[in-house]
């Protein structure tokens, strides 16, 4: 779906003022800039200064944005022209920002660099045929779970097929004693219920991404396996704003199973007490028969259109993919490598913690490609909270979901039906 400047702009009158007046980025000339967000954009300058780029290289300046107003200044400087050469943009962003024609395609000369990396990333990054980043670097989202209550109901790790698993969360929960429960699912949260629909097989949209598909039989035995686990109190009914400290809950045994992604085992080695450091792990998510899905997540490198040095932009990517490059920039931030053959070297392979990861990624299931996509899985959540509330049966909150996700698509619907480019 490509939209003009100037529909870009309508779009964003409602935004405030000050925010569409961020300085302009350099897009050639004397120089190239680099926006990344958060840890990474702290790290950059430092492993930039460890590639040794030659003088006759353009300047690389970094300008650092924080993750809150990332997505917000990406619109505002497509509307007003001002994005700079190359960018970090989280995976879930690509489909908008192709869509808006904020990127230009991965030229041929850097296609090498996907050849290496997980493939559900980069299907991800893959839109009406063309590559629209790079990889830059991985996560998804798997168990992370009590070694020492699982050992307690006989198990070494959770069961990876889904009757086996609640079977064992009705032992870990008795074992928890009153008031506890197996497994947190947090009901103002998306990404628990979408891993289980991945790993149920559901296709989530149709027709070319222009309606819902929520009520395929696939998602809807997911919607009714994640019922069930509120049902039989396995699960509280509470969203993650009640839980005062996920922690100290999770120390506590109020739970003994949560979902998160990589970035949470700093936060587990960091804010869990000493006691505590050899009674955790992570595991694969379970699936109907075996092990199920996850979203693919991480960030790409873009280079935006419009650079008047693209090449050069494209040559700085490629050097930030080289294997070394992302050897030292796990070791910078503690990001987990896009590019595959990078895991041994960083001795990630035999890490009981971080392996996992790889084996999740690897039966990861990339997302529709969808600009609205964002929207309509929060609809989903909204419906599924409901649903667990009891306002909704399994059968009336697949309709209700798809009803809301073909409203949001209706626009899609009306540009396909017109022949227009997607």
């Amino acid at each position: 779906m490509q939209l003009t400047r100037r529909q870009m702009a309508g779009a964003l009158a409602a935004l405030p003022l000050a925010s569409l007046l961020g300085g302009c980025g350099a897009r050639g000339g004397d120089g190239l800039t680099v926006w990344a967000m958060g840890n990474e954009a702290a790290h950059l300058p430092a492993l930039l200064d460890t590639l040794k780029l030659p003088a006759s290289m353009l300047k690389i300046r970094v300008q650092p944005l924080p993750w809150t107003a990332a997505h917000e200044k990406l619109l505002t400087g497509f509307a007003g022209g001002s994005l700079p050469a190359i960018g970090q943009v989280g995976n879930s962003w690509i489909a908008e920002m192709a869509a808006i024609g904020a990127i230009t395609p991965v030229p041929v000369s850097a296609e090498h660099l996907l050849t290496d990396q997980f493939r559900a990333v980069v299907d991800t990054n893959r839109i009406a045929g063309k590559t629209w980043a790079v990889p830059w670097y991985v996560d998804t989202r798997l168990q992370f779970y009590r070694t020492d209550m699982f050992a307690r109901a006989g198990y070494a790790a959770p069961p990876l097929v889904w009757s086996e698993w609640k079977a064992t969360l009705h032992k870990v929960k008795a074992l928890a004693g009153s008031g506890n429960y197996a497994v947190l699912l947090p009901l103002n949260e998306f990404e628990q219920l979408l891993t289980i629909a991945l790993s149920a097989g559901a296709r989530l949209l149709r027709d070319n991404g222009s309606r819902g598909a929520f009520s395929d039989p696939e998602f809807k035995a997911a919607l009714a396996f994640y019922k069930s686990l509120f049902d039989e109190q396995l699960a509280p009914v509470a969203s993650a704003t009640q839980i005062s400290n996920i922690w100290d809950e999770f120390a506590k045994g109020f739970f003994s199973i949560f979902t998160s992604g990589p970035w949470t085992i700093g936060d587990m080695k960091s804010r869990l007490a000493p006691t505590m450091q050899d009674k955790w792990g992570t595991a694969p998510n379970p699936g109907p028969e075996g092990i199920g899905s996850a979203a693919p997540g991480g960030s790409s490198l873009v280079v935006f259109a419009g650079t008047q040095s693209a090449d050069a932009a494209w040559d700085v990517v490629s050097r930030l993919l080289a294997p070394s490059a992302q050897l030292s920039f796990h070791q910078l931030t503690g990001d987990l490598p896009a590019r595959r053959s990078v895991w041994a070297a960083a001795g990630l392979a035999g890490d009981p913690i971080v392996a996992p990861f790889r084996v999740q990624l690897d039966r990861a299931t990339a997302l529709p490609k969808v600009p609205e996509w964002e929207r309509i899985v929060t609809e989903m959540q909204i419906v599924a909270e409901r649903m667990v509330r009891g306002e909704y049966t399994v059968d009336a909150a697949a309709k209700e979901i798809d009803r809301r996700a073909d409203r949001l698509l209706e626009k899609r619907r009306w540009m396909l039906g017109k022949g227009q480019a997607l």
